[in-house]
């Protein structure tokens, strides 16, 4: 039985960061437990550049700003392992995990900090109709396959999904010579950033169709042509609107989601909206010294939201192992109305924010001119005006705690 102060599970953006703010903490022995042969997770194959900008005020690309975390984990001296598979958590804080070295092991933390990231939706779970071609790829595989295996996936190529992902493969594509012939967008809005639409599709003359839908893959061995729909407002395809591209490639951009098998195993209370867990203020689950951060949480939009939450769970979780569990008896919880998707976190012990309480959240439309309102018992404690609002971009509030209160039930958030 090996024994750490700290466990994190998942050595991408959230895990490293997590991991050296509790050595900075305080915490003593720290693991870090990636299942690929490298750390830096999902930032290794994005090649482009536009992260950091927050947190290091200079534009990075993914590998450049996972090297800067990994460096950094290096000079505190926590231990990690790669190529190693978590298999099951227990609500006592003891993880099961193996590889081909140590093989299975146990291992006892005082406290457990998940950040295991997300997984791409794949073309079952959308039940697009056809045959099951050569040329289906998600986008977030064809970028591994690209970026860093070095193979080029096709040459002419439609996308479904206008995520981040698929935005950034528009342009990747486009790049290494391929022909975007378009990217096809159930929803009548983009589900990306506004700057990656710009400079993705816009700057490369690639239409992007909104509220369109992939109707049927052509093509027994390799995908042949592809055919698109407008859809009404029901999402249902409508007749007579069919487009038919012919290209040997489909690259899937339907959503991202949370990672969390294991803490499901574990018993932990998982959101229906996020499919992450429940959290607290300071990022601890519902089970007590297991907390959770970055995109098994909820999926992000910039990495560097994901490195400031994964601190303040780190910072939390040190705490944990070196005071105990917090104390905050009130606590009160978060909801989602008229407007708002979902909130993080969803519970929130009052005693234990510091200055601020910082709320996140997804819009469900898009908004112009609105206001987003933060009510304390159905009574306005803050609110703040915004020009434009959209799904594919995460909104964040920051509310002093002397306006919360200590006696209050709920914290609503609302578009106004």
């Amino acid at each position: 039985m090996m024994n750490y102060d700290i466990v994190v599970v998942g050595g991408g953006p959230a895990g490293l960061a997590a991991a050296i703010e509790a050595k900075k903490e305080g915490a003593e022995s720290i693991l870090v437990i990636e299942r690929d042969r490298e750390l830096g997770g999902i930032l290794q194959q994005c090649i482009h550049n536009g992260f950091g900008l927050v947190v290091f005020k200079e534009e990075l690309t993914g590998p450049e700003y996972a090297e800067r975390f990994i460096d950094e984990l290096a000079k505190e001296n926590i231990d990690y392992k790669l190529d190693t598979m978590v298999l099951e958590i227990s609500e006592n804080r003891q993880i099961t995990a193996m590889n081909t070295k140590d093989g299975l092991m146990k291992i006892q933390a005082k406290a457990i900090v998940l950040s295991m990231g997300c997984r791409e939706r794949t073309r079952g779970a959308i039940a697009i109709p056809g045959y099951r071609p050569a040329g289906v790829f998600n986008a977030g595989t064809a970028q591994r396959y690209l970026n860093m295996e070095g193979y080029m996936v096709g040459k002419r190529v439609v996308i479904l999904g206008s995520g981040d992902i698929g935005l950034i493969m528009a342009r990747r594509m486009t790049l290494e010579g391929a022909k975007v012939l378009a990217v096809a967008e159930l929803m009548p809005f983009s589900g990306g950033l506004t700057r990656n639409i710009v400079q993705c599709l816009d700057d490369y003359d690639i239409p992007l169709k909104l509220s369109h839908t992939v109707t049927d893959i052509k093509g027994k061995d390799r995908v042949e042509a592809v055919v698109i729909q407008k859809v009404d407002e029901n999402f249902k395809p409508i007749p007579g609107t069919e487009i038919e591209y012919e290209c040997d490639t489909l690259l899937l951009s339907v959503g991202l989601i949370p990672e969390n098998e294991l803490s499901r195993g574990a018993g932990m209370e998982i959101d229906a909206k996020t499919s992450g867990p429940v959290v607290y203020e300071s990022m601890e689950t519902s089970i007590e010294g297991i907390f959770a951060c970055g995109n098994v949480v909820h999926v992000h939009d910039l990495v560097d939201f994901v490195t400031e939450e994964s601190r303040r769970a780190g910072r939390s979780a040190a705490r944990f192992v070196l005071e105990g569990r917090a104390d905050g008896d009130k606590v009160i919880e978060t909801e989602a109305l008229s407007g708002i998707g979902y909130i993080v976190p969803q519970k929130v012990r009052v005693d234990e924010v510091d200055e601020k309480l910082a709320l996140f959240m997804r819009v469900t439309n898009v908004y112009r001119d609105a206001r987003l309102s933060v009510k304390a018992d159905g009574k306005e404690i803050y609110s703040v005006r915004k020009k434009h609002l959209a799904p594919g971009e995460m909104e964040r509030i920051d509310i002093r705690k002397e306006l919360i209160g200590e006696n209050i039930g709920k914290l609503t958030v609302e578009v106004i």
